[in-house]
């Protein structure tokens, strides 16, 4: 056989040889951001080569074992309860706090604010809006879950300088129709952890839920040492927290968790129906299949590196990022927004276009995470920096001194400024064609740079940044 012979997206009439399907598959990754070579501060994280096989094995083993019935599958069931028993105990919780293994930070959330919102139902039906009060830097996924099971989002400001949420400002914000608090152990832009204690208190004062955003930090921040503030089960008022284990805890992706401080709270989060003509579905998250292949490679890595094993990689990411926050603050032109307590943190620039400069640093073979301004945190890059990352700082630190002072001598990027204002009256869909000339992308295609168009909607409303967004992925996402 010569080669896959049937059109993109058309099923071939007799199947192809396996050797050209891998084949062809690994080209696909040709344009892919090179983590292999630990050059990528965002998405990935590499424990290295021998955990990193031990994660495909384990994955594999459970490949087929599915999670949607514990009854067929007792396997699975073990794994969910020994994974967040682990995650339990590194969160201090006691005996009766519970949760559920899920697909990611997204799921875990969503799950969250769903049990919230079914509680304020059974037990105070007079809301009729529910509200969630949250800082700015939280994650977008409670806007997601806001949107999806029609919560009000109430967003407060944070502190301008140190991009942590303001305790008074949210006390501020709750009213009778405020069904839970949000705050972040780190916040994602940033790497701060908010003022959880006093949260914590403001939300027993008010009776009221309370949500951690662990995602990033509930596999980091324990290991981090004793300078790392409480964010845990460990404060009063905290019944529910998120938690990766994809991200530091170097699980396959599709690993996180939902605990909650007692079992009473999270029987809002479960869903059952017998009332159709097929088999009773009980499903304790927002899947129903569920594919024990990310349980069986997160319970590996969590036994096979141990808490010895996160300690010596947190301590060599801790240490790595100080000296990238120390370099880019001797870059002329640079500065961290903050002070970071993880290994998250952002960089922004008074003199240089943060967007030509990630983009000059992806030719260099790096990949470094554009973030878009809003609020008191300007246009930024974030990294992320992980185990993978380590070994080569030294390089990286050249390289983007390299790249600033070459910035520094190039021109302008055109911007929003630039543009017609009778645009902005426009349509996403309408303002989108009118763009295309400008960014050259029909948005069909992946553009070779992004940096003009990133400079163009860093200067949009994000409403309108938002509709434009979505209008690029509706186009993105058609048939090849």
């Amino acid at each position: 056989m010569a080669g896959i012979e049937n059109k993109p997206g058309a099923l071939s009439e007799k199947g192809n040889d396996p050797d050209l399907i891998l084949k062809k598959l690994k080209a696909m990754k040709g344009r892919d951001v090179p983590w292999a070579d630990g050059r990528v501060f965002a998405y990935i994280y590499d424990p290295g080569p021998e955990a990193s096989a031990l994660v495909h094995q384990a994955f594999d083993l459970f490949l087929t074992e599915n999670g949607l019935d514990p009854t067929a599958f007792p396997s699975a069931l073990k794994l969910e309860t020994e994974i967040i028993s682990v995650a339990a105990g590194l969160l201090h919780g006691d005996a009766g706090v519970v949760g559920n293994f899920t697909s990611g930070g997204t799921e875990s959330i969503l799950l969250s604010v769903k049990t919230a919102r079914d509680r304020a139902r059974a037990l105070q039906p007079e809301i009729r809006q529910p509200e969630l009060v949250l800082p700015e830097t939280a994650h977008a996924a409670f806007f997601k879950a806001c949107q999806y099971f029609d919560v009000k989002p109430v967003v407060t400001a944070v502190d301008p300088l140190s991009y942590r949420a303001q305790p008074n400002l949210i006390r501020d914000a709750i009213n009778a129709n405020t069904i839970l608090l949000v705050a972040s152990a780190p916040s994602y832009a940033h790497g701060v952890i908010d003022p959880i204690t006093e949260i914590g208190a403001i939300a027993m004062e008010h009776d009221v839920l309370m949500h951690v955003d662990a995602c990033m930090g509930g596999m980091y921040l324990p290991f981090a040492g004793p300078d790392i503030p409480v964010f845990d089960f460990r404060v009063p008022g905290v019944t529910q927290i998120s938690m990766d284990f994809h991200k530091w805890g170097y699980a396959a992706k599709g690993a996180s968790s939902i605990l909650y401080r007692s079992d009473e709270l999270r029987r809002y989060q479960i869903f059952a129906w017998s009332g159709w003509t097929g088999y009773s579905v009980v499903n304790p998250t927002v899947l129903s299949t569920r594919g024990a292949g990310p349980m069986a490679a997160c319970w590996a890595i969590l036994n096979f590196l141990g808490r010895e094993g996160y300690e010596r990689m947190v301590r060599e990411c801790q240490s790595a990022s100080r000296r990238i926050q120390a370099a880019i603050d001797d870059i002329p032109g640079l500065h961290c927004l903050g002070r970071s307590d993880c290994n998250l943190f952002s960089f922004a620039s008074d003199s240089l276009n943060v967007f030509r400069l990630a983009e000059d640093m992806r030719e260099r073979g790096w990949y470094i995470q554009p973030q878009f301004g809003f609020g008191p945190s300007p246009a930024n890059v974030h990294l992320s920096v992980g185990h993978g990352n380590v070994a080569h700082v030294d390089d990286f630190m050249s390289d983007l001194r390299e790249s600033a002072l070459a910035i520094a001598d190039s021109g302008p990027v055109p911007d929003a400024s630039h543009l017609d204002p009778g645009l902005l009256d426009l349509s996403p869909q309408q303002l989108f064609k009118e763009l295309q000339t400008i960014t050259g992308s029909d948005g069909r295609q992946l553009p070779e740079r992004m940096d003009q168009i990133n400079s163009l909607l860093d200067g949009l409303p994000h409403e309108m940044r938002d509709g434009l967004l979505a209008e690029f992925v509706n186009r993105l996402y058609g048939r090849p």
